[in-house]
């Protein structure tokens, strides 16, 4: 990545007023199975995406206590359920997703990761039919918001969320914040295109195009809690992190785990990990324990 360039884009973003509009997806479930196995290679341990997977799960850990049953809503391949479910292994986890080939392939992630707390099913997030009120202690749902087709499908799935959520539940959704210029999103998806597939790269341009918005997501966050905070990334809302208030402490054992896991990276994911923490520590954000 060029910082150089990286930085120039972010404050022309800072710089510009008037925000483009949403392109949603063509395809709202990704089904056509070259997209499916780029998503799903891009988040293997090799894979661009690892420390991107790492960071949210570490993120994600204040809101998750011991003996919870988490839903993580869109899990697409299970990479990031994996992830969060191997740091959290005295919790429950089941992942919901709207398409079949996805929960082919994140039945195989985790029969491969050999864990034992982690379920799985396909459904519509708008419509969490399977979940009882007030039967659910965490929700989380990490880069795929944007898929839903516009702002009143994501109002309901925020208040599908309320309806499942227990009284002081855990929620961390992540995704991308809809830049203002179309250059920055073609930069950002192609910065790394050497090291991505052609599809990857276009799926990439195509979710930038499809984010919505830090305006709708703060109504959106208002079907669920207002005392839900969201966080971007400095300077432009590239990333977006919306979190509950902490129900846990990450103790000395939980750390050592993470530093297991941050030691655990290629040098050249160390360093993007190290530089996206200091992205969002410039939005006021930082991690809740040390990875060194």
């Amino acid at each position: 990545m060029s910082v150089p360039a990286m930085i120039a884009h972010l404050l022309l973003e800072k710089l510009t007023r008037q925000m483009q509009p949403r392109v949603p997806e063509a395809d709202l479930i990704m089904q056509e199975q070259g997209q499916v196995l780029a998503f799903m290679e891009g988040g293997r341990d090799e894979g661009i995406l690892a420390y991107v997977y790492l960071f949210h799960a570490v993120m994600a850990l204040p809101v998750i206590r011991p003996g919870d049953m988490v839903v993580d809503l869109a899990c697409g391949p299970a990479n990031q359920l994996v992830q969060m479910a191997r740091l959290n292994p005295e919790a429950r986890f089941i992942g919901v997703d709207a398409s079949p080939s996805m929960v082919a392939l994140a039945l195989d992630t985790v029969a491969a990761s050999g864990l034992g707390n982690v379920a799985l099913q396909n459904g519509d997030i708008t419509q969490l039919n399977a979940f009882a009120n007030q039967s659910v202690d965490c929700v989380t749902c990490t880069m795929s918001l944007h898929h839903l087709p516009d702002t009143q499908a994501l109002a309901a799935t925020m208040r599908e969320i309320r309806r499942i959520l227990k009284p002081g539940g855990g929620v961390y959704l992540a995704d991308f914040g809809r830049l203002k210029r179309a250059a920055s999103q073609h930069y950002f998806a192609h910065d790394r295109q050497e090291l991505q597939s052609e599809q990857f790269t276009a799926d990439f341009l195509a979710s930038m195009r499809a984010a919505f918005s830090p305006a709708e997501f703060d109504v959106a966050l208002g079907e669920i809690d207002a005392s839900i905070q969201r966080y971007e990334t400095g300077l432009a809302p590239f990333i977006l992190i919306c979190r509950s208030t902490a129900r846990r402490d990450v103790d000395s054992t939980l750390a050592a785990q993470v530093k297991a896991a941050y030691a655990d990276l290629s040098r050249g994911q160390r360093r993007d990990f190290d530089n996206f923490v200091r992205w969002f520590k410039m939005g006021g954000l930082d991690l809740p324990c040390a990875v060194r």
